[in-house]
């Protein structure tokens, strides 16, 4: 009976730890698309798209960081040079 419950929790660890795993891959796919819409994008081009509201991907990828702190901060640690210096470069942030 004890190898059996250590042979369930090993299988529910490595659920969890394939989940998070899972989850940090899609935090650097969305991480690497923002970062290559950024470089693409001319400046006029992201004055335009500021205005527009965001589509239902990106609806789903807001909920997701606000209500992962850990994902959030991976999303931002990894976007935020690159984002912040091209909006600076367009006179988006003073």
């Amino acid at each position: 009976m004890n190898s059996s419950i250590g042979a369930i929790v090993f299988v529910s660890t490595l659920i969890v730890a394939g989940a998070v795993a899972a989850q940090g891959v899609l935090v650097d796919a969305a991480a690497d698309k923002v970062i290559k819409k950024f470089e693409a994008a001319s400046c006029d081009q992201l004055k335009a798209q500021k205005s527009e509201p965001p589509s239902e991907k990106e609806k789903i990828g807001l909920d997701l960081l606000r209500d992962d702190p850990k994902a959030r901060v991976a999303f931002i640690d990894k976007i935020a040079a690159p984002v912040l210096n091209k909006m600076f470069e367009c006179e988006i942030i003073p």
